[in-house]
């Protein structure tokens, strides 16, 4: 597959996000499901009541608690392979660092529904979520596991604050609650195989059903400030970054780390 590294980034400026059809081949998605399904089913087991009564995703993929060495550098490598490091480079092609990965999954829980959002407003209330989307960078990478209902989402949200109906369900204000639908979403369903890259502080949301399990990896601008949310279980060690063949997410945010560290002491 070609890639027009200046035409994803045109789609990714003007919409926020672009989608990528059939761009893993199969022995790359089974090479990735399998390590993905060793984490996960003891992700399940260790956290059996939250997956039961809450969970929808798990975080930390690429931590030393539920992954061998070996498992953690296929997915260093998957993570860092020239497929992902040229999506990273079409929208931030200065210095992108690695953040964290995500695995997003059906919720057991009946009572769950899925919900618009925006990644920033967990963080920041909302005078600040109107700088914030103007501000910062925060890709998402979807890697769906399986063939799946895909996402859903509210296109040129990246650049622009919500109208009256978006906020009011977002919000849940009005009567509306946040699982409610937009007129202004736009569903991408998604099969294994496929990549989906989308501004985390546009409005959008999973849509559950099928047999949803996705990788999400988690990219940032170094300009912007959130090495903070870096956990450094996350990171390889400097063996396994010396065995990657373009370490730059991982080296970017480790040199980040220390400039943060050093700034602290």
């Amino acid at each position: 597959m070609v890639i027009n590294s200046s035409q994803l980034n045109n789609q990714y400026k003007e919409q926020g996000y672009f989608v990528l059809r059939d761009y893993f081949n199969a022995d790359e998605i089974s090479a990735l499901r399998q390590v993905i399904l060793s984490f996960h089913q003891l992700w399940k087991a260790d956290n059996a009541q939250f997956y039961r009564e809450e969970a929808f995703n798990s975080s930390l993929i690429t931590g030393t608690e539920y992954l061998n060495a070996e498992k953690r550098m296929q997915l260093f490598n998957f993570i860092s392979s020239k497929k992902i490091m040229t999506l990273v480079d079409a929208v931030i092609p200065t210095n992108p660092a690695f953040m964290n990965t995500q695995l997003f999954f059906n919720p057991v829980n009946p009572q769950l529904k899925d919900f618009w959002h925006r990644d920033c407003q967990y963080d920041h209330d909302v005078d600040v979520q109107k700088q914030v989307i103007h501000n910062t960078q925060v890709l998402h990478l979807r890697v769906p596991l399986f063939d799946e209902l895909g996402m859903e989402l509210v296109p040129g949200t990246h650049q622009r604050w919500d109208n009256e109906e978006e906020f009011n369900v977002r919000q849940e204000l009005k009567g509306k609650v946040s699982s409610d639908d937009l007129s202004t979403g736009k569903k991408i369903q998604l099969s294994a195989g496929d990549i989906l890259v989308f501004s985390a502080d546009m409005i959008h949301r999973g849509i559950y059903g099928l047999d949803r399990l996705a990788l999400d990896i988690l990219v940032f601008d170094s300009a912007a400030n959130f090495v903070d949310y870096v956990d450094d279980d996350c990171l390889p060690e400097p063996a396994m970054l010396d065995a990657i063949t373009d370490p730059r997410l991982f080296a970017n945010t480790l040199q980040l780390k220390r400039e943060s560290a050093l700034k602290i002491s």
